[in-house]
Order: structure tokens, then C-alpha cells, then sequence
């Protein structure tokens, strides 16, 4: 079997595009990958271009890992975000071929499974007015829905320093959501990476009380011992490495020990296996996985994939049931969360389990996508007189 060709297809929202790939065989077997890019659709796209003629084209799908080097080092650079998302939306692709030429999943193929559940959580939920009042209604209905946990950015625009006013309202927020929730719900907080150190810690300790299941990336992804002094000095696990874009650059996250829970976004660090090498190098450590998944549904399948084999796989975020639930019919069979127990469950359809539906797809065009934490759309969504 060799690989024809590729075919990319974008699907479009205001704040993030998704990039879908279909990889075509002489066989007549097509796999599909997925990635979402903010603001470097087109610099992808521009590189799978030229993959497609100098690495993918004419290769055998079942030779990944063979190809997934070809990809990575072949043209003599060092891959960051757009060759390794380019590389994993292929590989994902491959993996989703050859379970479709076996009939048995991709889960299968990558040593069977551990558990027949993965548990999710909701993010994209608090998209409304930014009020304790609101907050708690949606986070109710997250829960009505049957969600057993969920993830909220309280913090508005708040950059570095967050004054005493903003914290206090941010405290409002997240007082809100637990009340609704109840105590038995996990409760995630994120930071986007925006924090110092020592607002980080300090935040950390306002929130204690609502016992965050833990801290997402508290402080800017790129310095590593301000993360362990963050850690040093909380008493909440420290959950970070969605902006981590390749696997190898995880080493020195390892060494200072700075984190409990690795969050590798399996559309930008490679794709399925490349997640896996990862999570079992984090076992060795007795780190916990949770893979970023702001993407869609061919996404989430994947992730799903290193869910059921993984061990030390945590929780999967779960975006589209949310923001943006329009899109979800642009692939069939896309995963869904059991509503009695919040969780996804195990499928035995062939590959990614998953197809995309082109037509679908071609009603969501590509769009100017532009996500801002520090915007002032942020801030609108804040009653007036408000901090």
C-alpha cells in the first residue's frame, strides 16, 4: 500500500481554525488527521504542501515511524509547532488507515486496552456574561449534562500581576461555580500562562479552599524554574505542556520534577504515538497524562486512543459540546459523552472510528481566527462596575 496523496480541509470559527487531512492510498483507503491552529493555518497548510511532495507521497502508511522522521528531520531544520502539528495530523491519518485495512481499532494497535472508560472535562462552558449569577447557571447545566468535572480561566485580562479588586471578583467566580457543582465535582483551574511567580502562588492559595483538582500552567510555559517555584510552593498539583511541541522537549520538565500532570496536545506534539512514547516516559516518573483537546472530533478520537492504553492517563478535555457544538456534525461518529457517568467510552469501530463529512466541512470556510486573553472582548462579558 502506498500513500497518492493528501487533501486538507479547514473549518473555520472566530476564535480557531480546525485543519482536517486525508491521506489517500492506492488502495483506495483514505485515514484522516485533525490539528487546530490559532493564527498559522496558512504557515501549516504551506508546509504540508511541501511534505506531501518531499516526504508523504509515495510513502507506505504503515510505515509510520519511518515517515514521522522523514517529516521531522529530513529537510535539516528543528521542527516546532507547524511540522510537528503537520506531522501529526498525517500520523494520525496512518494509524487510522492501517486499523481500517485490519478492521480493528487503533486502541488495538497500540497494545490493547487498559480501561474500557475515559473520563472527560468541560471547557468552553463559561462563554457568557462573566458574573457569579452566570457562571453558576452554566456550570449547573455542565453538571446536568453529566460532566463530573470541568475547567474555568477566572481571571479575565489579568497579566502578571492580578490587583486586589480582580482577585477578589476572580474569587467570586470560582465560589460561584463550586457551589453549583457541589464538592464531589473535579474543578480545574487555568492560568493561561500568564502569571509570575509569586501572583501564581498567591492565587493558588485564594483558590485552596475550592480544592482545584490543579493549576494549569501558572506561570509562562517558556521558563521552567519559575514553574518549580510555583510548585515548590503550593499544595495542588501543577498541570502543564500543551505548548510543549515536541516529545524530547519534555527532558528537562522531568529532571526539575515542576509538574504532576503533562497535558501534550496530541495534534501538535507528533500525533498518536509520539503521545504514547511520552506517557510511558511520564510513568517512569509518576506523572499522570491529560492531553490539551480544544480541537474536534477527529481529534478527540485520537486522544481517545492513548486514553485506552495509556495507565497513567488521567482525563480528556472535551471541548464541542460547548463553544463552537455547530461543527460537530462535520465528522461522523464523533466521540460523545456518556451522560450517566461523564465519560467516553470504549469503541471497537475500525481506525479512529470517525469519517469526515467533506460537505459538512465546506460550510464552515476558513476564517480570520484570533484569540486574545488580553483583549477587550474579554473584559465585556463583565457587568459594568464590575473589576
Amino acid at each position: 500500500m502506498r500513500i497518492t496523496g493528501i487533501s486538507t480541509h479547514v473549518v473555520g470559527t472566530p476564535w480557531r481554525n480546525l485543519t482536517y487531512v486525508q491521506v489517500h492510498t492506492d488502495e483506495g483507503l483514505t485515514g484522516v488527521g485533525e490539528t487546530r491552529m490559532l493564527g498559522h493555518t496558512d504557515a501549516l497548510l504551506g508546509y504540508l504542501k511541501e511534505a506531501e511532495v518531499n516526504h508523504i507521497r509515495g510513502a507506505d502508511p504503515f510505515d509510520t515511524e519511518a515517515l514521522v522522521r522523514r517529516m521531522k528531520y529530513g529537510d535539516f531544520g528543528r521542527a516546532g509547532e507547524i511540522v510537528m502539528s503537520g506531522i501529526a495530523v498525517v500520523e494520525m491519518a496512518c494509524w487510522d488507515i492501517k486499523g481500517k485495512a485490519l478492521g480493528v481499532p487503533v486502541w488495538q494497535l497500540l497494545g490493547g486496552k487498559v480501561t474500557d472508560r475515559v473520563k472527560a472535562y468541560a471547557n468552553g462552558w463559561y462563554t457568557t456574561e462573566r458574573t457569579p449569577e452566570a457562571y453558576h447557571k452554566a456550570a449547573r447545566e455542565v453538571r446536568e449534562r453529566g460532566y463530573r468535572a470541568l475547567k474555568i480561566d477566572p481571571f479575565g485580562t489579568g497579566h502578571f500581576e492580578l490587583d486586589h479588586e480582580q482577585t477578589v471578583y476572580a474569587v467570586s467566580l470560582v465560589e460561584a461555580v463550586r457551589d453549583a457543582v457541589g464538592p464531589e465535582t473535579e474543578l480545574m483551574l487555568e492560568m493561561h500562562g500568564r502569571f509570575s511567580p509569586a501572583t501564581a502562588v498567591r492565587l493558588a492559595r485564594e483558590m485552596a479552599p475550592f480544592r482545584p483538582a490543579w493549576l494549569e500552567e501558572p506561570v509562562p510555559p517558556e521558563n521552567l524554574r519559575a514553574l518549580q517555584k510555583v510548585a515548590a510552593k503550593v499544595d495542588m498539583p501543577i498541570a502543564t505542556g500543551e505548548r510543549i511541541h515536541d516529545r524530547i522537549e519534555y527532558r528537562e520538565l522531568f529532571e526539575n520534577q515542576a509538574a504532576d500532570i503533562l497535558q501534550p496536545d496530541v495534534g501538535h506534539i507528533g500525533g498518536i504515538w509520539e503521545t504514547r512514547k511520552l506517557a510511558a516516559t511520564a510513568e517512569t516518573h509518576y506523572m499522570m497524562v491529560a492531553p490539551h483537546n480544544v480541537g474536534g472530533s477527529v481529534l478527540t478520537a485520537a486522544s481517545l486512543q492513548v486514553g485506552f492504553t495509556t495507565p497513567n492517563f488521567k482525563i480528556l478535555e472535551h471541548f464541542n459540546d460547548f463553544a463552537d457544538a455547530e461543527i460537530k456534525k462535520v465528522v461522523k461518529g464523533a466521540p460523545q459523552v456518556d451522560p450517566e457517568d461523564g465519560c467516553f467510552h470504549l469503541s471497537d469501530a475500525p481506525g479512529l472510528g470517525v469519517e469526515l463529512d467533506e460537505a459538512a466541512a465546506a460550510e464552515f470556510p476558513q476564517q480570520q481566527a484570533r484569540f486574545d486573553l488580553w483583549a477587550e472582548g474579554w473584559e465585556q462579558r463583565k457587568p459594568k462596575g464590575t473589576a
